[in-house]
């Protein structure tokens, strides 16, 4: 018998989030407030519950219920499996259903090095973890991958430094002469040495640069932006961005981010996986995300939010880089998305027919959410929002699946991880 748990999730409620798309997936009535990210996992900053089988719920005062993280502290070997309960001693990864009507800030994620010394360091400084001006929330690195479930646009990773040359002449050309002076020191950190091999320095100088822009010439910047209305050769998506991001963020120097990164769209299906160390932003789309389980996050614009621009810094891998796009092959029933992470595997199932589909193979803790349709795993019906707990199944037999869905897995790779 397969042994599953049905999960109940919280809901983060940012300013970023979208009023309709979370609410539409669990079909319950959208409301005003906007509903950014749903957790499903063992994070403290919002556990999931389960419900316990009968068997189970008399031991717990009735209540039937009780958090995924202390089920899996009660006997992690079985409900993570060896290699899970030894490497981590509770669930490696944090799943999250995404959805921005707004931007989300640009920011950056440490690798597991930087994590812990940073972790360390502001302990050692006496501030706590709620505190604005903490960079580093746990000791763990967060790597992830995003998933579109509508269409997504975001940005990620650096231009070329040609590109970002040309771009950037482009738009100084539209601006005022003065302001075109102030904005000099760019156009210098860019050209101070033209090796390939200097664009991580000259990024990091552009950087500095920017964010050393006094609060005038900052609010001059998006002024101008947004009183040049759409200008010949000018009408493209990097423009419309900085548009929008201008009368988000008045006066924040990122506004101009689309110039220096890459903007990527993903249609349904979708992915792209982000390393440590590469800046990023997310902009508009709902989809699923898969990260390990950590909410460091160091910010590099577009946010009211505290920016540490010499952390930041520290941590970024300021080499160009152009996001690969994962798509799932035609015509799939099952598809993992490659990842270089050790912590979790992203599957997404489909069946449209009448016939049952075997599940992946459960080496370790997963976590299942339906998108469209209705599934059926076991005894358990789980229709479109729907999600439950899979702990590994030691009878060697993988789960199968009834019905017409879409179904997106997290898992542990347990014995075949890298």
């Amino acid at each position: 018998m397969i042994k599953m748990f049905r999960l109940h999730n919280q809901i983060k409620q940012y300013e970023w989030g979208s009023p309709y798309h979370i609410p539409r997936l669990l079909g319950v009535p959208a409301g005003v407030e906007p509903c950014a990210e749903l957790w499903m996992g063992c994070h403290p900053g919002a556990p999931s519950q389960v419900s316990l089988p009968a068997d189970m719920a008399s031991g717990q005062a009735g209540t039937g219920s009780m958090s995924l993280g202390d089920l899996i502290a009660g006997n992690p070997l079985q409900y993570l499996g060896e290699k899970a309960a030894n490497e981590y001693g509770t669930l490696p990864f944090l799943f999250k259903l995404l959805a921005a009507e707004k931007p989300l800030s640009i920011q950056v994620h440490p690798n597991l090095e930087q994590a812990r010394e940073g972790f360390d360091r502001e302990n050692k400084a006496g501030l706590p973890l709620d505190a604005p001006n903490r960079n580093y929330k746990d000791p763990n690195h967060k790597p992830e991958i995003i998933c579109a479930l509508t269409p997504f646009t975001g940005m990620c990773g650096f231009r070329s430094r040609n590109e970002i040359q040309q771009l950037l002449a482009v738009f100084l050309n539209l601006l005022p002469p003065d302001l075109r002076e102030c904005l000099n020191p760019l156009v210098q950190a860019l050209a101070a040495s033209q090796s390939d091999a200097a664009q991580p320095d000259a990024m990091r100088n552009f950087l500095k640069a920017l964010f050393n822009l006094s609060p005038a010439v900052r609010q001059a910047l998006t002024e101008s932006i947004l009183s040049a209305g759409n200008p010949v050769g000018a009408e493209n998506i990097e423009w419309a961005l900085m548009q929008d991001f201008a009368r988000l963020y008045p006066g924040d120097p990122a506004v101009i981010a689309p110039l220096y990164l890459n903007v990527f769209r993903l249609e349904p299906g979708e992915a792209i996986f982000l390393k440590a160390g590469i800046l990023h932003a997310y902009i508009k789309g709902f989809g699923v995300e898969l990260m390990a389980s950590s909410d460091n996050v160091l910010r590099g614009g577009l946010t009211g939010k505290y920016v540490d621009i010499e952390e930041l810094i520290k941590v970024l891998d300021c080499s160009p880089m152009k996001p690969d796009i994962i798509k799932p092959e035609p015509g799939f029933s099952q598809f993992t998305y490659p990842v270089s992470c050790k912590e979790f595997s992203l599957t997404v199932i489909r069946n449209d027919t009448a016939s049952s589909l075997p599940m992946f193979p459960v080496n370790g803790p997963a976590i299942c959410i339906v998108t469209e349709g209705e599934a059926v795993i076991g005894d358990m019906v789980l229709k479109q929002g729907e999600s439950a707990f899979i702990p590994p199944q030691n009878n060697g037999k993988n789960p199968v699946l009834h019905g017409h869905f879409t179904v997106y897995a997290a898992s542990f790779p347990g014995e075949n991880s890298r």
